[in-house]
């Protein structure tokens, strides 16, 4: 060993400072973030402790259901879409609490809220449901050549799994007769 080698750092306190810090707990509090900057977008004004309940509530929810990172982001999706799905009823209400018949701008606000937020909550929440079923299948999908290892699996013989089925079909009777 060279005195080169001997003097590089080694690799494992760093890669347990990645590892504990890059963890589910950690990715929950940056979704709890995400959710609460998405919830002070939806609502256009909220107060900072407004934020801090979301915040809170939100990351109490995900260190919960969020086992594993991928859920972690899956849960946090789906709460970004319902976000988006609620943004135009918010938008709707807000202004139907200052005036009862909105003006022609206000009514381009709704609109735009209602197609920007439709748009948004099926994109997010389709995105979290196929991390939801990505989670639900296994990371290996295994290959029909790859045999498989299981002692109770049945034995098949090689030159059986080779062997042709003979097929019924016309063309092949006629073949065979001739």
């Amino acid at each position: 060993m060279s005195d080169e080698e001997s003097d590089r750092p080694s690799s494992a306190p760093r890669s347990s400072f990645i590892a504990r810090w890059w963890s589910p707990q950690f990715n929950a509090l940056l979704g709890s973030l995400v959710v609460a900057v998405g919830a002070w977008l939806a609502w256009d004004s909220f107060s900072s402790w407004g934020i801090v309940l979301v915040v809170g509530a939100v990351a109490g929810f995900l260190f919960w259901r969020g086992r594993t990172i991928g859920l972690v982001w899956a849960w946090t999706t789906l709460l970004i879409g319902l976000e988006s799905l609620a943004w135009p009823i918010v938008t709707m209400v807000q202004i139907r609490a200052v005036t009862t018949e909105p003006t022609d701008d206000q009514m381009g606000t709704i609109l735009s809220a209602v197609l920007t937020g439709l748009f948004s909550a099926i994109f997010w929440i389709t995105f979290s449901y196929g991390l939801f079923k990505r989670i639900g299948q296994p990371l290996v999908v295994p290959s029909p050549d790859v045999p498989i290892s299981d002692p109770s699996a049945p034995h098949v013989e090689p030159h059986q799994q080779n062997k042709i089925a003979p097929s019924s079909s016309r063309s092949d009777r006629r073949r065979r007769r001739t």
